[in-house]
Protein backbone atom coordinates (compact mmCIF):
# COMPACT_ATOMS: atom_id res chain seq x y z
CA UNK A 1 0.00 0.00 0.00
CA UNK A 2 1.74 3.46 -0.95
CA UNK A 3 2.76 5.30 2.04
CA UNK A 4 0.93 8.47 1.00
CA UNK A 5 -2.29 6.71 1.83
CA UNK A 6 -1.07 5.01 5.34
CA UNK A 7 -0.10 8.93 5.89
CA UNK A 8 -3.70 10.15 4.76
CA UNK A 9 -5.19 7.40 6.91
CA UNK A 10 -3.33 8.38 9.71
CA UNK A 11 -3.56 12.11 9.45
CA UNK A 12 -7.23 12.66 8.85
CA UNK A 13 -8.14 10.00 12.12
CA UNK A 14 -5.99 11.63 13.99
CA UNK A 15 -7.74 14.66 13.66
CA UNK A 16 -10.96 13.15 14.22
CA UNK A 17 -9.51 11.93 17.57
CA UNK A 18 -7.54 15.68 18.21
CA UNK A 19 -11.26 17.10 17.98
CA UNK A 20 -12.24 14.77 20.31
CA UNK A 21 -9.64 15.17 22.98
CA UNK A 22 -10.52 19.12 22.80
CA UNK A 23 -13.93 18.68 23.45
CA UNK A 24 -12.62 16.04 26.30
CA UNK A 25 -10.92 18.76 28.27
CA UNK A 26 -12.39 21.89 27.15
CA UNK A 27 -14.39 22.26 30.37
CA UNK A 28 -11.04 22.85 32.17
CA UNK A 29 -11.09 26.25 30.87
CA UNK A 30 -14.86 26.79 30.81
CA UNK A 31 -15.49 25.22 34.49
CA UNK A 32 -14.70 28.60 36.15
CA UNK A 33 -16.88 30.92 33.99
CA UNK A 34 -19.45 28.56 34.08
CA UNK A 35 -19.46 27.62 37.11
CA UNK A 36 -19.31 31.89 38.25
CA UNK A 37 -22.81 32.23 36.00
CA UNK A 38 -25.07 29.42 37.06
CA UNK A 39 -23.40 29.17 40.94
CA UNK A 40 -22.91 25.19 40.21
CA UNK A 41 -21.18 23.09 43.24
CA UNK A 42 -18.15 20.65 42.35
CA UNK A 43 -20.65 18.02 42.49
CA UNK A 44 -22.50 19.41 39.45
CA UNK A 45 -19.99 20.28 37.27
CA UNK A 46 -18.57 16.88 37.90
CA UNK A 47 -21.70 15.82 36.39
CA UNK A 48 -22.01 18.32 33.78
CA UNK A 49 -18.52 17.45 32.35
CA UNK A 50 -19.25 13.71 33.09
CA UNK A 51 -22.06 13.33 30.51
CA UNK A 52 -19.56 13.76 27.67
CA UNK A 53 -18.15 10.22 28.77
CA UNK A 54 -21.56 9.08 29.48
CA UNK A 55 -22.33 9.53 25.72
CA UNK A 56 -19.22 8.45 24.72
CA UNK A 57 -19.77 5.43 26.97
CA UNK A 58 -23.44 4.54 25.86
CA UNK A 59 -22.72 4.97 21.70
CA UNK A 60 -19.38 2.32 22.15
CA UNK A 61 -21.50 -0.61 21.16
CA UNK A 62 -23.52 0.53 18.35
CA UNK A 63 -20.47 2.36 17.22
CA UNK A 64 -18.23 -0.84 17.13
CA UNK A 65 -21.13 -2.34 14.71
CA UNK A 66 -21.26 0.37 12.55
CA UNK A 67 -17.41 0.68 11.67
CA UNK A 68 -17.07 -3.24 11.17
CA UNK A 69 -19.89 -3.14 8.73
CA UNK A 70 -19.56 0.50 6.77
CA UNK A 71 -15.91 1.32 7.73
CA UNK A 72 -14.54 4.06 9.77
CA UNK A 73 -14.78 6.90 6.50
CA UNK A 74 -18.60 7.61 6.75
CA UNK A 75 -19.41 6.51 10.55
CA UNK A 76 -16.43 9.18 11.60
CA UNK A 77 -17.88 12.08 9.22
CA UNK A 78 -21.48 11.25 10.12
CA UNK A 79 -21.32 11.08 13.91
CA UNK A 80 -18.72 14.29 14.05
CA UNK A 81 -21.77 16.05 13.02
CA UNK A 82 -23.95 15.52 16.20
CA UNK A 83 -20.76 16.54 17.62
CA UNK A 84 -20.68 19.72 15.84
CA UNK A 85 -24.74 20.22 17.08
CA UNK A 86 -23.92 19.20 20.56
CA UNK A 87 -20.83 22.10 21.09
CA UNK A 88 -23.47 24.91 19.77
CA UNK A 89 -26.04 23.51 21.88
CA UNK A 90 -23.51 23.98 24.46
CA UNK A 91 -22.72 27.47 23.97
CA UNK A 92 -25.95 28.78 23.15
CA UNK A 93 -27.58 27.36 26.40
CA UNK A 94 -28.42 29.20 29.64
CA UNK A 95 -29.13 27.07 31.83
CA UNK A 96 -27.87 23.64 33.28
CA UNK A 97 -30.63 21.44 31.36
CA UNK A 98 -29.46 22.66 27.91
CA UNK A 99 -25.84 22.84 28.99
CA UNK A 100 -26.42 19.43 29.86
CA UNK A 101 -28.01 18.23 26.36
CA UNK A 102 -24.96 19.91 24.62
CA UNK A 103 -22.59 17.83 26.66
CA UNK A 104 -24.35 14.86 25.71
CA UNK A 105 -24.68 15.21 22.28
CA UNK A 106 -20.65 16.09 21.89
CA UNK A 107 -20.02 12.75 24.06
CA UNK A 108 -22.06 10.79 21.37
CA UNK A 109 -20.88 12.46 18.19
CA UNK A 110 -17.08 12.37 19.07
CA UNK A 111 -17.20 8.72 20.33
CA UNK A 112 -16.25 7.38 17.51
CA UNK A 113 -13.07 8.99 16.86
CA UNK A 114 -10.41 6.77 18.82
CA UNK A 115 -12.04 3.77 17.83
CA UNK A 116 -12.30 4.59 14.13
CA UNK A 117 -8.58 5.56 14.14
CA UNK A 118 -7.75 2.66 15.33
CA UNK A 119 -9.77 0.28 13.03
CA UNK A 120 -8.52 2.18 10.34
CA UNK A 121 -5.10 1.72 11.29
CA UNK A 122 -5.47 -1.96 11.70
CA UNK A 123 -6.89 -1.91 8.06
CA UNK A 124 -3.87 -0.10 6.75
CA UNK A 125 -0.88 -1.00 8.80
CA UNK A 126 0.48 -4.34 9.72
CA UNK A 127 0.67 -5.22 12.61
CA UNK A 128 3.70 -5.00 14.06
CA UNK A 129 3.52 -1.16 13.55
CA UNK A 130 0.04 -0.87 15.43
CA UNK A 131 1.83 0.22 18.95
CA UNK A 132 3.97 3.00 17.25
CA UNK A 133 0.83 4.30 14.96
CA UNK A 134 -1.59 3.93 17.44
CA UNK A 135 1.17 6.18 19.55
CA UNK A 136 1.02 8.84 17.35
CA UNK A 137 -2.63 8.90 17.48
CA UNK A 138 -2.68 9.55 20.82
CA UNK A 139 0.30 11.95 20.44
CA UNK A 140 -2.18 13.77 18.01
CA UNK A 141 -4.91 13.45 20.81
CA UNK A 142 -2.64 15.06 23.33
CA UNK A 143 -2.35 18.50 21.66
CA UNK A 144 -6.17 18.82 22.45
CA UNK A 145 -5.12 18.36 26.21
CA UNK A 146 -2.56 21.01 25.15
CA UNK A 147 -5.00 23.33 23.78
CA UNK A 148 -7.26 23.27 26.36
CA UNK A 149 -4.23 24.36 29.13
CA UNK A 150 -2.56 27.83 28.56
CA UNK A 151 -3.80 28.30 24.98
CA UNK A 152 -7.44 28.31 26.32
CA UNK A 153 -6.71 30.09 29.15
CA UNK A 154 -5.25 33.10 27.06
CA UNK A 155 -8.09 32.72 24.37
CA UNK A 156 -10.80 33.36 27.29
CA UNK A 157 -9.27 36.38 28.46
CA UNK A 158 -10.22 37.93 24.69
CA UNK A 159 -13.30 36.13 24.09
CA UNK A 160 -16.22 34.64 25.54
CA UNK A 161 -16.94 31.05 25.65
CA UNK A 162 -19.62 31.01 24.08
CA UNK A 163 -17.56 32.13 20.91
CA UNK A 164 -15.47 29.35 21.54
CA UNK A 165 -17.92 26.99 21.56
CA UNK A 166 -19.24 28.16 17.76
CA UNK A 167 -15.63 27.73 16.63
CA UNK A 168 -15.33 24.63 18.01
CA UNK A 169 -18.41 23.71 16.29
CA UNK A 170 -17.20 24.75 12.54
CA UNK A 171 -13.91 23.54 13.21
CA UNK A 172 -15.47 20.32 14.05
CA UNK A 173 -17.95 20.14 10.78
CA UNK A 174 -14.45 21.16 8.40
CA UNK A 175 -13.02 17.89 9.75
CA UNK A 176 -15.68 15.94 9.19
CA UNK A 177 -15.63 16.99 5.66
CA UNK A 178 -12.15 16.29 5.23
CA UNK A 179 -12.60 12.38 6.58
CA UNK A 180 -15.83 12.34 4.56
CA UNK A 181 -14.15 13.35 0.79
CA UNK A 182 -10.84 12.47 1.52
CA UNK A 183 -10.47 9.14 3.66
CA UNK A 184 -9.54 6.10 1.97
CA UNK A 185 -13.39 3.96 1.18
CA UNK A 186 -12.51 0.96 2.64
CA UNK A 187 -13.98 -1.85 4.97
CA UNK A 188 -13.94 -5.47 5.55
CA UNK A 189 -16.37 -6.65 3.22
CA UNK A 190 -15.27 -10.15 3.16
CA UNK A 191 -16.59 -10.20 6.89
CA UNK A 192 -19.44 -7.80 6.12
CA UNK A 193 -22.39 -9.46 8.43
CA UNK A 194 -25.69 -8.57 9.20
CA UNK A 195 -26.58 -6.14 12.21
CA UNK A 196 -27.43 -9.04 14.48
CA UNK A 197 -24.32 -11.11 13.55
CA UNK A 198 -22.17 -7.84 14.59
CA UNK A 199 -24.25 -7.34 17.88
CA UNK A 200 -23.33 -11.40 18.28
CA UNK A 201 -19.82 -10.69 17.56
CA UNK A 202 -20.00 -7.96 20.27
CA UNK A 203 -21.65 -10.13 23.41
CA UNK A 204 -18.79 -12.49 22.19
CA UNK A 205 -16.12 -10.09 22.79
CA UNK A 206 -17.78 -9.04 26.14
CA UNK A 207 -17.93 -13.16 27.15
CA UNK A 208 -14.14 -13.25 26.59
CA UNK A 209 -11.81 -13.81 29.51
CA UNK A 210 -8.79 -12.60 27.67
CA UNK A 211 -10.66 -9.53 26.95
CA UNK A 212 -11.04 -9.07 30.60
CA UNK A 213 -7.70 -9.49 31.63
CA UNK A 214 -6.41 -7.37 28.90
CA UNK A 215 -8.46 -4.68 30.61
CA UNK A 216 -8.39 -5.48 33.76
CA UNK A 217 -5.27 -2.79 34.70
CA UNK A 218 -5.60 -0.14 31.91
CA UNK A 219 -9.22 0.60 31.98
CA UNK A 220 -8.77 1.78 35.58
CA UNK A 221 -5.78 3.89 35.24
CA UNK A 222 -7.19 5.31 31.89
CA UNK A 223 -10.34 6.03 33.70
CA UNK A 224 -8.59 8.15 36.86
CA UNK A 225 -6.27 9.46 34.11
CA UNK A 226 -8.74 11.27 31.45
CA UNK A 227 -11.30 12.39 34.65
CA UNK A 228 -8.34 14.02 36.19
CA UNK A 229 -6.68 15.14 33.22
CA UNK A 230 -10.38 16.59 31.93
CA UNK A 231 -11.79 18.02 35.13
CA UNK A 232 -10.09 17.67 38.79
CA UNK A 233 -6.20 18.21 37.84
CA UNK A 234 -7.11 21.92 37.53
CA UNK A 235 -8.51 22.04 40.93
CA UNK A 236 -5.76 20.05 42.87
CA UNK A 237 -3.29 21.77 41.81
CA UNK A 238 -4.59 24.99 42.60
CA UNK A 239 -6.31 23.73 46.37
CA UNK A 240 -3.19 20.92 47.46
CA UNK A 241 -0.33 22.95 45.78
CA UNK A 242 -1.48 26.17 46.02
CA UNK A 243 -0.60 27.37 42.68
CA UNK A 244 -1.82 30.20 40.63
CA UNK A 245 -4.80 29.79 38.15
CA UNK A 246 -2.29 30.99 35.75
CA UNK A 247 0.53 29.05 36.54
CA UNK A 248 -1.75 25.73 37.01
CA UNK A 249 -2.74 26.45 33.33
CA UNK A 250 0.66 25.86 32.56
CA UNK A 251 1.12 22.89 34.39
CA UNK A 252 -2.09 21.58 32.36
CA UNK A 253 -0.21 22.08 28.76
CA UNK A 254 2.83 20.26 29.94
CA UNK A 255 0.57 17.45 31.22
CA UNK A 256 -0.73 17.19 27.58
CA UNK A 257 2.78 17.77 26.08
CA UNK A 258 4.29 14.86 28.33
CA UNK A 259 1.38 12.73 27.32
CA UNK A 260 2.43 13.08 23.51
CA UNK A 261 5.49 12.33 24.10
CA UNK A 262 4.65 9.08 26.30
CA UNK A 263 2.57 7.60 23.65
CA UNK A 264 4.65 8.00 20.98
CA UNK A 265 8.00 6.69 23.59
CA UNK A 266 6.49 3.83 24.55
CA UNK A 267 4.33 2.62 21.54
CA UNK A 268 7.97 2.85 19.90
CA UNK A 269 9.52 1.17 22.83
CA UNK A 270 6.88 -1.19 22.49
CA UNK A 271 7.42 -2.88 19.44
CA UNK A 272 11.53 -2.59 20.38
CA UNK A 273 11.11 -4.55 23.50
CA UNK A 274 8.44 -7.12 21.67
CA UNK A 275 12.08 -8.19 19.70
CA UNK A 276 13.39 -8.67 23.35
CA UNK A 277 11.00 -11.01 23.99
CA UNK A 278 8.84 -8.89 26.05
CA UNK A 279 5.47 -8.74 25.57
CA UNK A 280 3.22 -5.42 24.56
CA UNK A 281 1.00 -7.17 27.30
CA UNK A 282 3.87 -7.06 30.25
CA UNK A 283 5.22 -3.75 28.72
CA UNK A 284 1.78 -1.84 29.08
CA UNK A 285 1.99 -3.07 32.52
CA UNK A 286 5.55 -1.66 33.90
CA UNK A 287 3.94 1.69 32.26
CA UNK A 288 0.90 1.78 34.08
CA UNK A 289 2.84 0.52 36.98
CA UNK A 290 4.82 3.47 37.07
CA UNK A 291 1.91 5.83 36.82
CA UNK A 292 0.49 4.51 40.00
CA UNK A 293 4.19 5.91 41.50
CA UNK A 294 3.86 8.66 40.37
CA UNK A 295 0.07 9.36 41.88
CA UNK A 296 1.63 8.05 45.12
CA UNK A 297 4.72 10.66 45.07
CA UNK A 298 1.79 13.53 44.49
CA UNK A 299 -0.07 12.34 47.39
CA UNK A 300 2.92 12.01 49.35
CA UNK A 301 3.83 15.42 48.30
CA UNK A 302 7.31 14.93 47.51
CA UNK A 303 9.58 17.91 47.44
CA UNK A 304 9.85 18.00 43.24
CA UNK A 305 8.98 20.90 40.87
CA UNK A 306 5.54 20.72 40.23
CA UNK A 307 6.16 20.62 36.72
CA UNK A 308 8.55 17.48 36.90
CA UNK A 309 5.25 15.40 38.65
CA UNK A 310 2.50 16.81 36.28
CA UNK A 311 5.34 15.70 33.44
CA UNK A 312 5.85 12.57 34.65
CA UNK A 313 1.75 12.15 35.47
CA UNK A 314 1.35 12.90 31.17
CA UNK A 315 3.79 11.17 30.23
CA UNK A 316 3.02 7.44 32.43
CA UNK A 317 -0.49 8.49 32.17
CA UNK A 318 -1.56 7.30 28.38
CA UNK A 319 0.17 3.97 28.68
CA UNK A 320 -2.39 1.62 28.92
CA UNK A 321 -3.88 2.30 25.80
CA UNK A 322 -0.78 -0.03 23.93
CA UNK A 323 -3.84 -2.59 25.54
CA UNK A 324 -5.38 -1.49 22.15
CA UNK A 325 -2.36 -2.86 20.34
CA UNK A 326 -2.36 -6.14 22.39
CA UNK A 327 -6.14 -6.58 21.83
CA UNK A 328 -5.37 -6.68 18.19
CA UNK A 329 -2.63 -9.51 18.77
CA UNK A 330 -6.03 -11.62 20.51
CA UNK A 331 -9.02 -10.57 17.99
CA UNK A 332 -9.50 -10.76 14.30
CA UNK A 333 -9.02 -7.40 12.11
CA UNK A 334 -13.11 -8.02 11.19
CA UNK A 335 -13.83 -7.47 14.80
CA UNK A 336 -11.22 -4.87 16.22
CA UNK A 337 -13.58 -2.19 15.50
CA UNK A 338 -15.90 -3.97 18.23
CA UNK A 339 -13.32 -4.76 20.44
CA UNK A 340 -11.69 -1.14 20.38
CA UNK A 341 -14.91 0.43 21.23
CA UNK A 342 -15.61 -2.30 23.55
CA UNK A 343 -12.42 -1.71 25.56
CA UNK A 344 -13.52 2.52 24.93
CA UNK A 345 -16.84 1.50 27.00
CA UNK A 346 -15.58 0.21 29.85
CA UNK A 347 -12.65 2.93 30.09
CA UNK A 348 -15.77 6.11 29.60
CA UNK A 349 -17.84 4.38 31.83
CA UNK A 350 -15.50 4.55 34.35
CA UNK A 351 -14.05 8.18 34.00
CA UNK A 352 -18.10 9.16 34.21
CA UNK A 353 -17.83 6.71 37.56
CA UNK A 354 -14.75 8.96 38.72
CA UNK A 355 -15.37 12.48 37.64
CA UNK A 356 -19.04 12.24 39.43
CA UNK A 357 -17.43 10.33 42.23
CA UNK A 358 -14.75 12.59 42.69
CA UNK A 359 -16.95 15.85 42.94
CA UNK A 360 -19.22 14.21 44.97
CA UNK A 361 -16.48 13.22 47.44
CA UNK A 362 -14.94 16.31 47.26
CA UNK A 363 -18.42 18.00 47.68
CA UNK A 364 -18.62 16.64 51.26
CA UNK A 365 -15.85 19.11 52.66
CA UNK A 366 -16.95 22.72 52.84
CA UNK A 367 -15.40 24.94 50.25
CA UNK A 368 -13.33 27.66 51.84
CA UNK A 369 -13.04 30.81 49.55
CA UNK A 370 -13.83 28.61 46.24
CA UNK A 371 -11.23 26.00 47.03
CA UNK A 372 -11.68 22.57 48.93
CA UNK A 373 -9.11 21.73 51.35
CA UNK A 374 -6.00 19.85 50.42
CA UNK A 375 -7.18 16.52 52.67
CA UNK A 376 -10.37 16.38 50.60
CA UNK A 377 -7.95 15.72 47.19
CA UNK A 378 -5.50 13.88 49.21
CA UNK A 379 -8.57 11.15 50.45
CA UNK A 380 -9.66 10.96 46.99
CA UNK A 381 -6.56 10.43 45.49
CA UNK A 382 -5.64 7.71 48.00
CA UNK A 383 -8.70 5.46 47.15
CA UNK A 384 -7.97 6.13 43.19
CA UNK A 385 -4.57 4.95 43.78
CA UNK A 386 -5.72 1.65 46.33
CA UNK A 387 -8.61 0.67 43.35
CA UNK A 388 -5.84 1.11 40.91
CA UNK A 389 -3.10 -1.36 42.90
CA UNK A 390 -6.14 -3.84 43.00
CA UNK A 391 -7.07 -4.05 39.62
CA UNK A 392 -2.67 -4.44 39.00
CA UNK A 393 -2.71 -7.70 41.12
CA UNK A 394 -5.39 -9.09 39.05
CA UNK A 395 -3.69 -8.11 35.43
CA UNK A 396 -0.55 -9.75 36.41
CA UNK A 397 -2.37 -13.03 37.84
CA UNK A 398 -1.55 -16.07 35.26
CA UNK A 399 -4.64 -16.00 32.86
CA UNK A 400 -6.17 -19.79 31.49
CA UNK A 401 -8.02 -17.29 29.04
CA UNK A 402 -4.87 -15.63 27.15
CA UNK A 403 -2.68 -18.67 27.19
CA UNK A 404 -6.04 -20.32 25.55
CA UNK A 405 -6.56 -17.35 23.02
CA UNK A 406 -2.85 -17.59 21.95
CA UNK A 407 -3.26 -21.57 21.26
CA UNK A 408 -6.09 -20.96 19.33
CA UNK A 409 -4.72 -17.98 17.70
CA UNK A 410 -1.77 -20.20 16.42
Amino acid sequence: MPSSVRFRVFFLFAAGYFVSYVFRGVNLGFAPLITHDLGMSAADLGLLTSLYFIGFAVAQIPVGVLLDHFGPRPVTAGMLVFAAAGIWTFGASHGLAGLMVGRLLIGIGVSVCLSAAFKASAQHFPVARLPLVNGFTMAVGGLGGVVVGSPLASLLHVTTWRQVSFGLGMFTLVVAAAIGLFAPRKSDAGHRADVISQFKGTWHILKSGAFWKIASFSVVTQGVFYAMQSLWIRPYLLDVMNLTPEHAAGLVSVLGFAMMFGCVGFGAAARGMERRGVPVYAFCGVGMALYVVVQVLMVLRVPLPPAILLAAYGFFGGTGILSYAVMAEYFPSHMIGRASTTLTLVIFVLIFGFQVGVGAMLSQWPPEGGHYPAVAHVTVWALLIALQAASAVWYVLPSRALQKTERAAS
